[in-house]
């Protein structure tokens, strides 16, 4: 895992600056596939597709864990709009920042209306940016209420909304904690104790687009929350296997 973590560092250092964006996204993607590998986490798609719809796309989902951003990004590379915290934490830190992540100081509303301002331009060039609205994690059994002001971006961008719903699972299909990262935990604990269970199932339920287009952020918020808390709530009854994020697991 240490290699392969300096790996991340290095090719976000080193190569990214000398290769166009495709190969960013591939190398991203490639990345993040090895490291749920490792982990023993095994990616499932339900629903529709995160590459359906092309750039000018901000994807939305829920938050549990540390994990759910490299869960994405095995799937679909994209820019994530993060709390400044996650800058200055070892390993992970480097490896946002190299895959472009948008860093917000939630202290200082002049900051996030920066990082907004960079996040609508990035979209209107046609990018993907992912935020989680909720603001903080859950245990994965809650939704929190969604903050509207993170989707000011893709309404200036005139771009879709692609809600995602992230549930984790044991392999018999109950629900498991193992990731979460919540409270106190630290991210060595978070860490320690996903790498102590012999495998975890990630399900990633995709809605359909919604447009932003004239529609007002508080709406477009209200829209994607009902989207993932409905399918949170059926999955809870459902045990279907879905379709592996990385078919080459």
């Amino acid at each position: 895992m240490a290699a392969h973590v300096a790996e991340g560092i290095a090719t976000t250092v080193l190569v990214f600056p000398l290769v166009e964006t495709h190969r960013r996204h591939a190398l991203t993607r490639h990345w993040s596939r090895r490291l749920l590998r490792m982990l023993k986490v095994d990616a499932r798609l339900h629903g529709g597709s995160l590459d359906d719809v092309g750039g000018n796309l901000l994807i939305v989902a829920n938050h549990i864990s540390w994990l759910d951003i490299f869960v994405v990004l095995s799937v679909r590379p994209a820019r994530f709009v993060a709390k400044a915290e996650l800058r200055r934490w070892p390993f992970v830190g480097p490896l946002l920042t190299g895959a472009g992540t948008l860093y917000v100081e939630r202290a200082r509303r002049r900051d996030a209306h920066k990082v907004n301002r960079h996040a609508a331009e990035a979209l209107a060039r046609g990018d993907v940016v992912a935020i989680f609205p909720e603001g903080t994690t859950t245990d994965g059994t809650s939704l929190l209420p969604f903050h509207g002001s993170l989707l000011q971006p893709i309404v200036d961008a005139e771009g879709h909304v692609l809600p995602v719903a992230l549930r984790y699972r044991t392999p018999e299909g109950e629900h498991t904690a193992a990731a979460a990262y919540v409270g106190d935990t630290s991210i060595v604990e978070s860490f320690w104790r996903l790498t102590g269970e012999r495998s975890v199932v990630v399900e990633m339920h995709v809605g359909a687009p919604l447009p932003a287009r004239l529609r007002h952020r508080r709406e477009l918020a209200r829209a994607a929350e009902h989207v993932i808390r409905t399918v949170l709530a059926s999955a809870a009854t459902s045990r279907a296997p879905g379709t592996r994020g990385d078919p080459a697991a």
